[in-house]
């Protein structure tokens, strides 16, 4: 075992002023176990120390900042819980009131008037009084006055943390005492000299060393730059290794004729004309399908792309080939769509379609599993009642799962565990335009195939803000729309914690709406997420067949409802809605040949935040555009779907900036695999050592997407 290995595993109560009541602590914490776990621990921000600020030049504006001079006088003022003590701090130029709430009796004792001091805090202007409430405060000497040692970092911390000593600058004495202990060549170099050399990166060690201590920001950067690399070239040959492990060991089935259930549809089914990104997807697929390899594929494609179809024609080379296909959605209202409309399209070819959920029940249920494990059934669509182990498949050789980033791991790994002789091939679709960066991350040990076009004739979806001075004229709107024949939906929000809230507006709105549109003249349907499933589905059956011109609902019909005639969808309270939440909902309208309108209502006082997610709606309808911007605006982890995947706790990178660095790093990593797949090159050992050491493995990811 290395050295290195001796020391950074050593647990965390060994380290000079820890101990074992505050490992205990630092474990609870913040899962801090050993050394290593500690030096990867990196602040969150800095303190820059490294300037000393003239009372004179201190403003409204001036935040943080650090003082040199003499403490003149100090007092205690107010009595039990108001007791605080004030001082007055001089330098050269003017003077400045400081204020303690806590400790007073400590500081009071320990403080020297006359004594010179280095003052650090944030200043505070109370009705014109500048003042700095609790800062910190040390005498001077010569290593706090050096330059050497004042980019201070800040770590995260807690209440528990704080009361222990292990604040963000007992956690600075912690690590400050970790590095009295190595030195470089217990944190050897874990990239290869051609890769340091390359971008100019600093040793393994320094990036370390700097990330907690930099001198200066130009040492900061450099440390950043590194580990920002490093994280996500290591992660990325993680997934290119799985990747390329599961296309050389997991066998699949060989579906190697088009025969005459793919060709019948094509000639006399397929309803319109094939787009040119739908001809490509279909190629990679069927690609796919005759190797010999397990495929497992993510398929993107905007609201109304025509992933169905392409999903569909899938399923009957899987047929054309002796096997069975299943399609699994995450509600039953999604699923009863897919089975519906898939009925409709395989009409008179003879192809047994049958749909599965919770909701299917008895003899019936019965019925069904036994045809289905005789072999009768030739495609089987549902929810997720697919996977659970009572169903058993003859022969099943397609498994497609839409929108799956509702399901988790072990939900899919069960649909996985279906194949009899070898697993099913995978398609992934989704409706949910994930941005690049985060396609390459989630899904980077995936094939990823992109329908970035829509089916010719679709106009686009004209989007509008409106507040709520243009109310009369949006009623004037929708009742001109209702004239022409069409349908409106009107969604309300539904946030969790204030569901009851949500319910009001809901009823509320629909008792507004009401006097607007009189009954029997016009018809209303209402729909929630507190409904019963039978009575939801009654009311949007409704919809659908054209019995009503309004739906009013939640966001219950964010997926799922396709009705071509819906020409107008409003969208109240616009600002509480999510920018990915809000093109999905769009997306409900606009699958008919006639222009349809998405009218975005809000109050007139919106945040900045609020203001940029409407101007990006009404800028444009593409949602690999829009799921950027989302990205940018809110970080990765509240993308739709990524906070299960646990891989997007990074230390340091941050995909809405990193996104160049990730590719670069991907493109490398790939071209490594591609040269040395096993790394026995001697250029390549070190990086071998740490993967295999200290990189682990993507949870769950090893057969599945």
């Amino acid at each position: 075992m290395s050295q290195n290995t001796d020391i950074l595993e050593s647990p965390i109560e060994f380290l000079k002023g820890i101990g074992p009541s505050r490992a205990d602590l630092l474990k609870k914490e913040l899962s801090i176990f050993k050394f290593r776990d500690l030096l990867m621990q990196f602040p969150f921000r800095y303190v820059d120390k490294t300037q000393f600020h003239k009372i004179r030049d201190i403003n409204y504006q001036t935040q943080q900042i650090q003082l040199r001079g003499i403490l003149r006088r100090l007092s205690v003022a107010g009595q039990g819980g108001k007791r605080r003590l004030v001082a007055n701090f001089r330098d050269e130029t003017g003077v400045i009131e400081l204020i303690w709430f806590k400790g007073v009796s400590w500081l009071e004792k320990n403080l020297n008037i006359g004594g010179e001091y280095i003052v650090y805090g944030k200043v505070n202007n109370f009705r014109g009084n500048i003042s700095i409430p609790h800062p910190e405060i040390e005498a001077v000497t010569e290593a706090n006055t050096s330059k050497a040692n004042t980019f201070a970092p800040v770590y995260p911390s807690t209440e528990k943390l704080n009361s222990k000593g292990l604040d963000s600058k007992g956690r600075g004495k912690a690590m400050a005492a970790l590095f009295e202990k190595i030195s470089p060549h217990e944190l050897p170099e874990n990239l290869p000299s051609y890769i340091i050399q390359k971008f100019k990166f600093p040793s393994h060690y320094a990036a370390l060393k700097n990330i907690h201590f930099p001198k200066s920001q130009g040492e900061l950067d450099a440390a950043k730059a590194r580990l920002t690399f490093e994280e996500l070239f290591f992660l990325q040959m993680r997934l290119l290794q799985i990747r390329r492990r599961r296309k050389t060991a997991i066998k699949g089935h060989i579906f190697e004729k088009v025969g005459d259930y793919f060709n019948r549809f094509f000639k006399e089914k397929l309803p319109f004309e094939l787009t040119g990104a739908q001809k490509r997807v279909l190629k990679e697929i069927r690609y796919d399908l005759k190797v010999g390899v397990q495929m497992n594929r993510l398929l993107q494609g905007d609201v109304g792309s025509g992933k169905t179809i392409v999903g569909l024609m899938s399923m009957l080379l899987a047929l054309d080939n002796g096997f069975q296909a299943c399609l699994m959605a995450p509600t039953e209202i999604l699923a009863q769509q897919h089975f519906i409309s898939i009925s409709e399209y395989l009409e008179g070819l003879d192809i047994e379609v049958a749909f599965l959920s919770g909701s299917v029940k008895g003899k019936k249920r019965a019925a069904l599993l036994e045809r289905l494990e005789a072999g009768e059934i030739d495609i089987l669509i549902g929810t997720h009642a697919l996977i659970e182990d009572w169903v058993v498949f003859k022969n099943l050789g397609l498994s497609i799962t839409d929108e799956q980033h509702r399901f988790g791991v072990a939900q899919r790994a069960k649909l996985w565990r279906k194949g009899i002789k070898y697993p099913p091939h995978i398609l992934v679709m989704t409706a949910t335009p994930i941005p690049r960066t985060l396609a390459m991350t989630l899904y980077g040990d995936l094939d990823v195939s992109v329908i970035d076009e829509l089916p010719p004739g679709r106009k686009a979806i004209e989007t509008l803000h409106k507040t709520e001075s243009n109310r009369l004229r949006v009623i004037g709107f929708m009742k001109s729309e209702i004239a022409k024949g069409r349908q409106i939906y009107i969604v309300f929000p539904l946030i969790e914690e204030s569901a009851k809230l949500d319910l009001q507006n809901l009823e509320t709105g629909y008792e507004l709406l009401l006097r607007d549109f009189p009954m029997p003249d016009y018809q209303i349907s209402v729909v929630h997420g507190r409904m019963k499933a039978k009575d939801k589905d009654f009311e949007m059956q409704r919809f659908v067949r054209g019995e009503t011109q309004i739906m009013v609902a939640t966001t219950v019909i964010e997926v799922g409802v396709n009705v071509p005639n819906a020409s107008v969808m409003i969208i109240e309270n616009t600002e509480r809605f999510g920018l990915s939440q809000l093109h999905q909902l769009r997306g409900r309208v606009g699958r008919g040949a006639e222009q349809s309108f998405c009218i975005l209502m809000s109050s007139f006082k919106l945040s900045k935040e609020a203001k940029e997610r409407i101007q990006t709606m009404v800028r444009t309808n593409n949602g690999f555009e829009i799921a950027e911007a989302d990205l940018k605006l809110r970080g990765p982890g509240s993308i739709e779907g990524t906070q299960q995947s646990g891989i997007l706790n990074f230390r340091i990178a941050d995909l809405a900036r990193d996104g160049r660095v990730l590719q670069a790093a991907r493109e490398i990593a790939a071209r490594i695999l591609d040269s040395d797949p096993k790394l026995e090159k001697p250029e390549h050992q070190a990086l071998k050592h740490y993967l295999e050491a200290h990189v682990k493995p993507v949870k769950g990811w090893s057969l599945i997407s």
